[in-house]
């Protein structure tokens, strides 16, 4: 755990930072630690909830074999926020669960993948405003792509408007006692929060994330991302 140095003020929010995944299409590379613009991807990750004034601890949930590493960066950056880590589990939802578990009692929860390094701050508040209006929100873009479905066969059955459809990212917030219900109760795999959050008939409010907002999931990913943030900087 690092002390948090943030004075004057009543944190609301706590973060789980979700970097437990194995990283299987990066072809031996750990993703997580990869340079992006002179720093690990996730101390670029940090960086954004550690401005966030709304934050009060954050919780970085990873493998076992990446403690060590991770209390390292955490020692040589020195942010400002109350930190903690924890080992995740075999499914994305158990290691949020472990999150959870970890975060004190604050009223809000905001999770993030730790593969989206490109988050803002900006990105961050506006996800704990919309997140007020219903208990529960998830950052989105709309889809440019035209979307087919398809049974095994790969025969299509329909196409769907692209009118309605969203691509789902991280942030998504949540007041905590509908994170945690959500997760107490959920049986099934999810590849998000919001999935869960929905099983238990809560609405979940969609606002405007960001293309920019990728996932680094593969060695080209990361090209990408690299251009992104020198983009960002000019």
């Amino acid at each position: 755990m690092v002390a948090s140095k943030k004075k004057g003020k009543r944190y609301t929010t706590g973060a789980i930072i979700v970097a437990a995944g194995a990283g299987r299409r990066m072809r031996g590379e750990d993703k997580l630690f990869t340079s992006l613009g002179g720093k690990p991807l996730l101390a670029r990750v940090i960086d954004a909830f550690d401005s966030c004034k709304a934050i009060g601890q954050i919780v970085i949930v990873l493998r076992a074999e990446k403690l060590a590493e991770t209390r390292q960066m955490m020692m040589k950056h020195g942010w400002s926020t109350e930190i903690d880590i924890c080992v995740g589990g075999r499914r994305r939802q158990d290691s949020v669960l472990a999150g959870l578990d970890r975060l004190d009692e604050w009223q809000w929860v905001v999770v993030h993948d730790g593969a989206r390094p490109l988050v803002t701050t900006d990105l961050i508040n506006r996800g704990l405003k919309a997140a007020m209006e219903t208990g529960a929100a998830a950052a989105a873009v709309p889809v440019t792509d035209t979307i087919k479905v398809a049974g095994a066969d790969r025969v299509v059955w329909h196409t769907p408007s692209r009118e309605n459809l969203w691509a789902a990212q991280t942030p998504q917030v949540f007041r905590r006692d509908i994170i945690a219900e959500a997760y107490r109760q959920g049986k099934s795999n999810v590849t998000d929060d919001a999935s869960l959050v929905e099983q238990l008939g809560y609405p979940v409010k969609l606002y405007r994330g960001s293309y920019d907002n990728m996932k680094v999931s593969t060695p080209d990913d990361l090209v990408l991302a690299e251009a992104l943030w020198r983009k960002r900087q000019e």
